[in-house]
């Protein structure tokens, strides 16, 4: 089992940036993919992007695209969320999440809060 911990949520305003971190422990985390996910208040959990356990593949979703990027530092066990031009539905809580062998999502971190106000 892997255990994570994201940090760097907070408040900031619509075109602003905010950087996530996600640092791992437990386990070998460079061996696995790692994505996030976010939930927004009264809706479905929802991808946002995917990073391979080397970093040479990122899949985004539509709605973050040019937006978002993610990077890992494995020397670090962190992946990293690194937000810009923020508006006000990228509010939520964001999770970081390890994609297992089976291509299930076998560990989830606690997740932090962003808010962006208009």
């Amino acid at each position: 089992q892997v255990q994570l911990v994201e940090a760097g949520g907070g408040l900031v305003q619509a075109g602003g940036s905010l950087r996530l971190s996600c640092t791992a422990s437990g386990r070998t985390f460079s061996s696995y993919g790692m994505s996030w996910f976010r939930q927004a208040p009264g809706k479905e959990r929802e991808f946002v992007g995917i990073i391979s356990w080397n970093g040479g593949f990122t899949l985004y979703a539509d709605s973050v695209k040019g937006r978002f990027t993610i990077s890992r530092d494995n020397a670090k066990n962190t992946v990293y969320l690194q937000m810009n031009s923020l508006i006000p539905e990228d509010t939520g809580t964001y999770f970081c999440a390890r994609r297992g062998d089976s291509g299930e999502y076998d560990d989830w971190g606690q997740g932090t809060q962003v808010t962006v106000s208009s």
